[in-house]
């Protein structure tokens, strides 16, 4: 995490990297580079070595998926936030698998496309509503993927304290709002939040998101609308 993130744009429309340019720089994040193709992106970061990467899904040579899983297995620290007008499920399980921080549909607001990359740098992860929504639906008809024994073994691991906190991030709660709901001070959730990562290596709270419904933690009436 840095005070002004280092940001990599990459999609195939010249006009959105400019537009996302502006929006970034006026915000105060530094936009090192830009790609047109996930191989530029994936070039891009070797030479910049940013914090985030805009990453869009469509891009022609090779795609943002690909690009993703790329960059993520040569530069594990940095940070990826899809960004897409298609507002597909399918696009979101393949983006969390490739290591995606972050999935944003490209008509969020300025502000809020600069305050995701300011949480995506910050380590934390991000899904739009509409998409939450989607992830929820596919779990409730049955569509989500089973988790393996090995998987739900390995919640055995856990705490109670921190099953609670897994359950409650499954919920898409923010850490401010487990240390609400918990009545504890933010930093023993976010202390709480690392440990839960390090015993069932999970990336971010993208993957602890699936595997709190894979694993039946959470079920789709229990999701937070926001």
């Amino acid at each position: 995490m840095t005070g002004k993130p280092r940001v990599v744009i990459a999609d195939d429309q010249a006009l959105v990297r400019i537009g996302f340019r502006m929006i970034l720089t006026a915000g105060g994040i530094d936009v090192v580079g830009e790609a047109a193709d996930g191989t530029e992106a994936v070039a891009a970061v070797r030479e910049h070595k940013p914090d985030v990467v805009l990453m869009d899904i469509r891009m022609p040579n090779m795609d943002g998926l690909e690009a993703t899983r790329q960059i993520l297995g040569r530069a594990p620290k940095c940070r990826v936030l899809m960004l897409t007008t298609f507002d597909l499920d399918r696009y979101v399980y393949t983006a969390l698998a490739a290591g995606a921080s972050g999935f944003l549909l490209k008509d969020i607001t300025p502000e809020h496309l600069v305050a995701a990359v300011r949480l995506v740098d910050t380590g934390d992860a991000l899904l739009a509503p509409s998409i939450t929504r989607r992830l929820v639906e596919r779990f409730a008809s049955g569509g989500g993927e089973p988790a393996s024994p090995a998987t739900h073994r390995s919640l055995a691991a856990l705490t109670p304290r921190e099953r609670e906190v897994l359950t409650l991030m499954g919920r898409g709660r923010s850490n401010a709002e487990l240390a609400a709901a918990l009545t504890l001070s933010e930093a023993t959730v976010k202390t709480h939040v690392a440990h839960i990562f390090a015993k069932l290596a999970l990336r971010d709270r993208a993957q602890a998101v699936v595997l709190a419904y894979e694993t039946g933690l959470v079920s789709p009436g229990d999701a937070v609308e926001r």
